[in-house]
């Protein structure tokens, strides 16, 4: 972090393993940036933590949302709950609200984490703890920890945690797209729980390809043109 300075940040939603990670950070470099999206539709409960955070560690939490211009001509063409019509829909989706705020919040970023684990998913296996992403440097600290030592770490520490948690959300995102999971079933079984065979990834970390990436791309371009 001391290379970069405020070119450093850490990128989190606040679940257990962005609060290891940010506990870790923030008691490396009180001052470390961090960085959040606010997609319209968050659970309540996220925000709540968010608000616990600032008071815990005296930090400030760098929001980025949407253009609001770009959601209102999505939901115009396509609804307000696009998603559940069919996975293109579902990635336009975490396009406008997702990955093009992220996009904008690591400009003048050189280096960031993120609190992703190889155990997480089947995508996430071969997840490197150092890699290139977009000419920047991304870093997976915790990308061979087992759930059962983020646990260790958060209750060790007495960390925030997720409300939703409590009640069986062990990956959490926009409201209408998360939900809790059964016992047996996979950590991100909760998200997009209505697809079938389908990536369980956003955009952010993953992004799409093929024919999936070019239905995709021309949607967006119709939302992008007017």
């Amino acid at each position: 972090m001391g290379e970069y300075g405020d070119r450093f940040a850490i990128v989190t939603s606040f679940q257990a393993e962005g609060m290891v990670l940010l506990d870790m950070a923030a008691r490396a470099n009180p001052g470390v940036r961090v960085l959040t999206l606010d997609t319209g539709r968050l659970p309540e409960e996220t925000h709540e933590l968010m608000d616990r955070v600032r008071e815990r560690y005296r930090i400030g939490i760098e929001i980025f949302a949407p253009d609001h211009r770009e959601v209102e001509r999505m939901t115009s063409l396509h609804g307000t709950n696009l998603f559940r019509r069919e996975p293109v829909f579902r990635k336009l989706c975490c396009q406008i609200r997702k990955v093009r705020p992220l996009d904008r919040g690591l400009q003048g970023v050189s280096a960031w984490a993120t609190g992703l684990r190889r155990e997480q998913s089947e995508e996430r296996a071969g997840i490197a703890k150092v890699e290139q992403s977009s000419g920047r440097l991304k870093l997976s600290p915790l990308a061979d920890w087992t759930a059962a030592q983020v646990e260790e770490y958060v209750a060790a520490n007495d960390l925030p945690r997720h409300a939703l948690a409590a009640r069986g959300y062990r990956s959490i995102g926009c409201a209408p797209c998360t939900r809790a999971i059964q016992p047996g079933e996979p950590e991100r079984a909760g998200r997009w729980w209505w697809e079938e065979g389908m990536s369980k990834e956003c955009g952010l970390h993953a992004a799409p390809g093929g024919a999936m990436k070019r239905a995709v791309d021309a949607l967006l371009g119709d939302i992008l043109n007017g």
